[in-house]
């Protein structure tokens, strides 16, 4: 079984030479940006050749499946929603936080279904999402300096010697661990859980009073009575909304990790990473001749690229020919994130080099990062209506320039936590400070999300 294995039949994708001149470990003799320090060599081989020889989390064809669905989006036939955590850690590797996420995608996605009428991309940001860029290689806190902490893939978030030392055996962990999350995602998806006939499957125990869950029980009410209606009068059981199609993402940050899980199949040309359907290259790693870029240019999963206010039109143009020089479709995803402030001044001029280069690209808003900011007590916060502005910006900036928005990229949880202002309870700078749970970036919680979902409903139907 597998998270994509409902599919359907896959359209071929369109067939080009390999990338020249390339192997797994081509990267090696460039400059890499964000690589952990590893104090023993000797252990991070080891790790490194056991992981090469561990199965892989994720097939060629369902690989290949997605990019057929991406290109479609790119098409203006569907519409990709890519969520979850900023950075995944291992204790949370547990039934009730993977459920509670699901949900939320879930129920973001029959939103979005219902009121754009096609069908969503479903992307998580999970299972494999361990590694965190760094602004600096160390931390001092009082008067103490240690190694950052760049996710559970690499050490541990405890201010101390011991837990900041970058530690191999930790790439094994995360393979497991990733391993354990998609093995428990399939069974709920292949076991009915995603079934639009039994949404209470998919209710929040905390979201009883939410103004938002009542408003989406009446969308599903709805929903599920068409369903029943089609069903009776066709005599035929509507079987596709039984199951969904899952795919999962990461940034794509360690390069060891990612290049031990970089492989060739049997009856397929080219290398792909098992380790992920989806991966993706930050702003921070995006040198078009840097280490990242030259993996990325080799394996054939679609993979999106990180754009934000500081990209100009040479730097996208280069990365487009490096990483895409056979314009296929379905192969490139731009993931704007620009910032509320920044986004009317920077978005055209991105826009318009793509067009210029004639490269196919899926655009997605990622209202987030561009608006991460602090509060008066230190706490690392997003404001609501700052995100609600972007992605609005986004899809109005889109049209002015005959371009077409076919995605959204948002961190958020099932969890009710208070880590973004705003939203449908109003949180203030104050209720941050009663459930604030993330050890690297602020995300939505689901009243939040949802909220979002429905955003994107009335801003898409205004285009129409």
């Amino acid at each position: 079984m597998n998270i994509a294995a409902n599919s359907g039949p896959v359209r071929p994708v369109q067939e080009v030479n390999p990338a020249t001149n390339w192997q797994p470990d081509s990267w090696q003799g460039l400059k890499a940006l964000q690589q952990a320090n590893y104090p023993d060599q000797e252990a991070l081989k080891r790790a490194l050749l056991k992981l090469t020889e561990l199965p892989p989390l994720v097939t060629s064809w369902e690989i290949l499946a997605l990019r057929e669905q991406i290109a479609e989006a790119q098409e203006g036939k569907r519409f990709v929603l890519q969520g979850g955590d900023c950075a995944e850690s291992f204790h949370e590797c547990c039934s009730p936080l993977i459920t509670n996420r699901l949900k939320v995608l879930l129920q973001m996605s029959l939103a979005l279904v219902h009121g754009l009428q096609m069908p969503v991309v479903r992307i998580g940001r999970f299972a494999g999402q361990y590694a965190k860029p760094r602004s600096s290689d160390q931390e001092t806190r009082d008067g103490l300096t240690l190694p950052s902490y760049r996710g559970d893939l690499v050490n541990s978030y405890e201010f101390n010697e011991k837990s900041r030392v970058p530690d191999p055996e930790r790439l094994l962990q995360a393979h497991a661990y990733s391993a354990m999350t998609m093995n428990f995602v399939r069974s709920l998806v292949d076991g009915g859980f995603a079934d639009v006939h039994h949404t209470e499957y998919w209710d929040l125990s905390w979201l009883e009073h939410s103004p938002l869950a009542t408003e989406f029980h009446k969308l599903t009410e709805s929903l599920g009575k068409s369903l029943r209606f089609l069903e009776t009068i066709t005599g035929r059981d509507v079987g596709s909304l039984r199951r969904v199609d899952f795919f999962t993402s990461h940034e794509a940050l360690h390069l060891h990790y990612e290049q031990a899980q970089t492989r060739q199949v049997p009856r397929q040309w080219g290398w792909f990473n098992l380790g992920t359907h989806f991966p993706w290259i930050g702003m921070r790693t995006a040198d078009p001749e840097g280490a990242h870029v030259e993996y990325f240019r080799g394996i054939r999963n679609p993979i999106g690229i990180k754009v934000g206010p500081g990209m100009d039109s040479d730097w996208l143009a280069r990365l487009l020919e490096k990483l895409n020089p056979g314009r296929e479709a379905g192969r490139i995803a731009l993931i704007h994130r620009m910032g509320e402030s920044k986004i009317e001044e920077h978005l055209p001029k991105l826009i318009k080099a793509v067009d210029d280069c004639g490269s196919p690209v899926l655009w997605i808003s990622d209202p987030m990062h561009g608006n991460t900011e602090s509060t008066g007590d230190g706490i690392k916060t997003r404001r609501f209506r700052k995100i609600m502005r972007e992605m609005e910006l986004a899809f109005e900036i889109h049209r002015a320039n005959n371009s077409r928005l076919g995605g959204v990229h948002l961190e958020l949880t099932g969890e009710n936590v208070t880590e973004c202002t705003g939203g449908a309870r109003d949180l203030s700078d104050e209720d941050l400070k009663r459930d604030y749970k993330s050890t690297v970036d602020p995300r939505l919680n689901y009243e939040q999300s949802l909220e979002m979902a429905m955003l994107i409903v009335r801003k898409h139907a205004q285009g129409d």
